[in-house]
């Protein structure tokens, strides 16, 4: 931390030595403290190799990012015999602690990958994004790709029915330098993509709602998600790009007791304490509390556009006139009521969903052609490049989400 550089763990460790009594809990207690105080600092980055248990393993939670290897790394803060001792429950290292458990269901696992040197040059890709410190910018690289290259991919997307499913990172590719894309926590709440990426050689962080996912909605495990990467990309001084395709929050008895308020107000201040450039393209519909969520005007987004198709409404049109238009729809004869809800479902998105009618109000800055979406976004980047000097926003950790 002195030396203002990044820090990389490489773990394989059955915990605290028993022989040593207290002295090794102690021990445990210093690194942990090492690694708080050192969170938005430096990078911390923990490669697990091995099975790491007990104390071990709450060091890696602490950091910023944490690799393991199928096969190999296991993390748990208990083992499978004290887990059938105490709870009766049989089951397997694996299955308790192994990689894809933690990549795609505890969300411990930021990256996974097949072997040791595999993770290692992950581990190297993810630094070349990365600055060294709190007060340096992340580093830049010069790029053939050209900054005007056109995107027809989104003017297909204009097209696209609003509740028709496709994976945002066919976008992500296209707008990025080169078509390189470093995601991160892949397998993990895949409602919500993030990672990085180049736009005209500068290193921009990507938040994007995938509709291949349970629709895009916002949930609890997307919104930790989320709020975590936005705020080490604020400790960081990397731009944050917004990419939204969201219906609202996902529903369900199970969301609410799991405290899916809470989960999702984490997103909410992470956006609004964010004081790095902040740029948000809505792509095809913002609905709701989401659309508030994601970025939006009032959540102090620095530059806000969206594609001429984009739906930004307070609900979507089959929800919305089903409450404004109940009795009409109720009175209306059978045979005729779909016809009739098609039709209403198009005048409320003419008149109230518009994106048009979003940036009369100032809400949106501009309506943007599909195309030229790549261009113009790096020059957004690029006119926010002096708003804030690397090390002179407030000192903040990057705590577990």
């Amino acid at each position: 931390m002195e030396a203002r550089m990044p820090v990389v763990g490489i773990l394989d460790s059955g915990g605290a030595r028993i022989q040593e009594g207290v002295d090794s809990l102690d021990g445990y207690g210093e690194i942990f403290y090492q690694n708080t105080k050192c969170s938005g600092v430096i990078p911390q980055i923990s490669i697990i190799v091995g099975p790491c248990a007990g104390g071990a393993v709450y060091s890696p939670a602490l950091t910023d990012f944490v690799f393991m290897v199928k096969g190999i790394s296991h993390m748990f803060v208990t083992g499978p015999e004290v887990v059938k001792a105490a709870t009766g429950e049989s089951v397997d290292f694996e299955t308790l602690g192994g990689s894809m458990t933690h990549a795609s269901k505890s969300g411990v696992c930021h990256f996974v990958a097949n072997s040791e040197p595999d993770c290692f040059r992950q581990v190297k890709e993810l630094l070349s994004f990365l600055p060294e410190n709190r007060y340096d910018a992340p580093p830049a690289h010069e790029t053939k790709d050209a900054e005007n290259r056109k995107i027809p991919l989104l003017e297909k997307l204009c097209e696209v029915d609003p509740r028709k499913p496709y994976r945002v990172h066919h976008i992500i590719w296209w707008l990025a330098d080169d078509h390189k894309f470093l995601e991160v926590h892949h397998d993990y709440a895949k409602n919500i993509v993030v990672g990085l990426l180049r736009l005209g050689g500068q290193v921009v962080g990507v938040i994007a709602n995938n509709p291949a996912h349970m629709a895009g909605a916002l949930d609890i495990n997307a919104s930790d998600k989320a709020a975590r990467f936005i705020r080490f990309l604020n400790n960081f001084n990397i731009p944050i790009l917004t990419l939204v395709d969201v219906p609202g929050y996902w529903p369900g008895v199970a969301q609410e007791h799991g405290g899916i308020i809470r989960h999702g107000a984490k997103l909410l201040y992470a956006y609004a304490e964010a004081t790095v450039p902040k740029v948000t393209l809505v792509l095809r519909k913002a609905y709701g509390g989401a659309y508030i969520a994601m970025s939006s005007k009032l959540m102090h987004g620095d530059l806000n556009f969206s594609l001429p198709s984009a739906e930004i409404a307070v609900m979507g049109p089959r929800g919305a006139i089903e409450i404004l238009y109940s009795k009409q729809i109720k009175e209306a004869k059978e045979e005729e009521r779909e016809a009739l809800r098609i039709k209403l479902a198009k005048e409320y998105s003419d008149k109230f969903a518009s994106p048009y009618q979003t940036a009369s109000m100032g809400s949106l800055d501009e309506i943007i052609e599909p195309a030229l979406a790549r261009p113009r976004l790096i020059e957004a980047f690029r006119v926010l490049e002096g708003k804030r000097i690397p090390g002179t926003h407030e000192r903040t950790g990057n705590i577990p989400l």
